[in-house]
């Protein structure tokens, strides 16, 4: 819909990253610059902020601040993890979401995440175009897992990735400098794509990554991975380290670290199981099997945030990312997602912006192509690293202050 007049709101949803506030930045930014944008909203908590009537005015906000953002990791309006039930079944959100869209005159919503998040932005925009209330809506990609239909990559990815190739490169100087054997075994996010672990192949392509990868796009064989890890150690004086997606599954589609543990898994209010936990039930395993040393490692909350290790053309590509969502809605667009698409017609990396239905986006997951992963399933072929280099380039950090970081410190002033 076109020449909408009106305030829009910005929210984000799912986990944190290092640059998805830098997605709130370009939108901020850009938002703030639109005659036809009356108002720029923040929402407390994503959805919630939208159905609790906690909305930042950000017009309110020291520009300064705002361009901090780019190098601030986190939410920094709040996240949420909220289902939106379908309209259908039961329509008390959407009704309060219209509530709150026509008291405040908001023309505009843009909502910043992942596979759930633009499901929510796919049922929102569908609601409103049903009840006739012209709103456009455009969805911001996010997220570490590198899992969204439709685009080459996800902002976040690139930097996520960065973190667990150096992470990797690290760790295995260190686990590898005694003259005694050790298993170290290194849990890395990943619920059903395996992107984010197979960043670690990124470290061996640089001679110090992990001997053995395992992703969640293949079963995965307790017994075989005792004898795949014995192999390793047999071949190089005890020492060994692993790989893991903490999403990995059994050939029966149980969880692995379910599967070891006995217990069922706690799920989240999108019926997701709560991973964590693997690496030390793996490393128990070789424990008891074989009376080494073993380590359990696992990145956990770390490799998500490590803006000190941001790349460059992750944060530049989520800030355009934010851009191009307030240029494209002023335009007339709506019920999109914005995507990135991958251009080597000049022979190097260059990332083109584009919109796709987010309605493709919603609860569909993109995973590592199984001719990129190696015959033996244990490691990455050249395809993927010719795929994620060009995504961890460059160096962007916030300016420091005391040898420390300055992050933005938002007023958040609450609309009344």
């Amino acid at each position: 819909m076109k020449n909408l007049v009106g305030a829009c709101i910005f929210g984000q949803s799912g986990g944190p990253t290092s640059v998805i506030n830098a997605s709130a930045a370009g939108v901020f930014i850009e938002a703030l610059a639109q005659k036809n944008i009356t108002a720029v909203y923040g929402a407390a908590n994503g959805i919630k902020g939208i159905l609790d009537d906690r909305l930042y005015d950000i017009g309110k906000e020291d520009p300064a601040e705002l361009e901090l953002l780019k190098y601030t990791p986190s939410s920094a309006l709040g996240s949420v993890r909220y289902k939106l039930k379908d309209a259908s079944v039961d329509e008390t959100d959407y009704k309060r979401i219209l509530e709150i869209f026509q008291k405040y005159n908001v023309r505009y919503f843009f909502y910043n995440g992942g596979n759930d998040s633009m499901d929510t932005c796919n049922k929102i925009s569908k609601y409103l175009l049903a009840k006739g209330y012209e709103c456009n809506v455009i969805g911001v990609p996010k997220t570490i897992d590198n899992d969204l239909f439709g685009t080459d990559h996800c902002p976040g990815y690139g930097s996520a990735a960065k973190y667990v190739a150096t992470t990797m490169m690290e760790l295995n100087l260190d686990a590898k400098v005694y003259d005694k054997g050790q298993v170290a075994v290194v849990e890395i996010m990943g619920r059903n794509a395996g992107w984010l672990t197979a960043a670690a192949a990124l470290a061996s392509y640089k001679g110090l990554g992990p001997d053995l990868i395992y992703l969640p796009e293949l079963p995965f064989d307790p017994e075989k991975f005792l004898v795949q890890v014995k192999e390793v150690m047999d071949a190089n004086k005890g020492k060994c380290i692993v790989a893991v997606s903490e999403g990995i599954k059994t050939a029966s589609g149980v969880y692995v670290a379910e599967a070891l543990g006995k217990a069922e898994m706690a799920k989240d209010n999108f019926g997701h199981a709560q991973l964590g936990g693997l690496a030390a039930k793996l490393a128990d395993l070789v424990g008891r099997t074989y009376g080494v040393k073993v380590r359990g490692i696992e990145f956990s909350l770390m490799q998500r945030c490590g803006a000190h290790l941001a790349s460059k053309t992750d944060v530049e590509e989520a800030f355009r990312a934010g851009q191009e969502a307030v240029r494209a809605a002023v335009n007339g667009e709506t019920d999109k997602m914005v995507v990135f698409k991958r251009d080597m017609s000049s022979g190097s990396y260059k990332c083109v912006y584009e919109l796709m239905d987010v309605a493709q986006a919603a609860n569909t997951e993109k995973k590592i192509p199984r001719e990129w992963i190696t015959e033996d399933g244990v490691g990455l072929k050249h395809e993927f690293v010719d795929y994620a280099l060009p995504l961890i380039q460059g160096d962007c950090k916030a300016p420091l202050e005391d040898g420390l970081p300055r992050f933005a410190k938002l007023k958040k002033v609450l609309v009344k």
